[in-house]
């Protein structure tokens, strides 16, 4: 095991933008050098700690403050935490960058313009929304605040999954938190 420090490294984006599956990468490679990693999938989040909440704006805010909280003891442990949420409103980023800490958070918005996620969207999520079977759906009858100043921006929908990782693991390695 590789000694660190911890840091959450936050993937905001639209449904289906590619923030799992940059997790998914980013964590197996820092984990292949040794690297202390854990990912907080909006997904699992759902399932597991935040069972039962909606997705109007109150239970949206619910949410976010429970994945800080999580990553936030995970980050201050030295572990390196992907967190991958749609988090859609600027005001609660800033809520999770507050509660983890400036210097721990790395924002990471995962960008893909809506048409692109739709046609990515397997799960039919998008078609269901427009039909009106799912409500505050984010980007359809929902709002997305894209972030104004991320740390990174992958650009999903023209650079290669390699080539997001690469940004990511370049800003870690400038902040002193990795190695590679």
């Amino acid at each position: 095991m590789v000694k660190h420090r911890g840091i959450t490294i936050w993937l905001t984006g639209l449904p289906c933008a590619g923030k799992t599956t940059i997790a998914n990468e980013l964590s197996k490679i820092l984990r292949e050098k040794g690297y202390k990693v854990e990912v907080l999938d909006g997904d699992v989040i759902r399932e597991y700690i935040s069972k039962g909440l909606g997705f109007s704006r109150e239970d949206r805010f619910e949410n976010i403050k429970r994945v800080s909280f999580v990553a936030k003891l995970l980050t201050r442990n030295d572990v390196i935490t992907i967190v991958a949420v749609i988090s859609p409103y600027r005001e609660m980023r800033e809520m999770a960058k507050k509660m983890i800490g400036e210097e721990n958070f790395l924002e990471v918005f995962v960008n893909a313009p809506l048409e692109v996620c739709r046609k990515r969207d397997v799960k039919g999520m998008y078609k269901k929304a427009e039909q009106g079977l799912i409500k505050n759906f984010t980007g359809i009858d929902d709002p997305y605040e894209p972030p104004e100043n991320p740390d990174v921006q992958c650009d999903t929908h023209i650079e290669t999954i390699e080539e997001s990782v690469s940004k990511i693991l370049s800003a870690l390695k400038r902040k002193n938190i990795i190695e590679i």
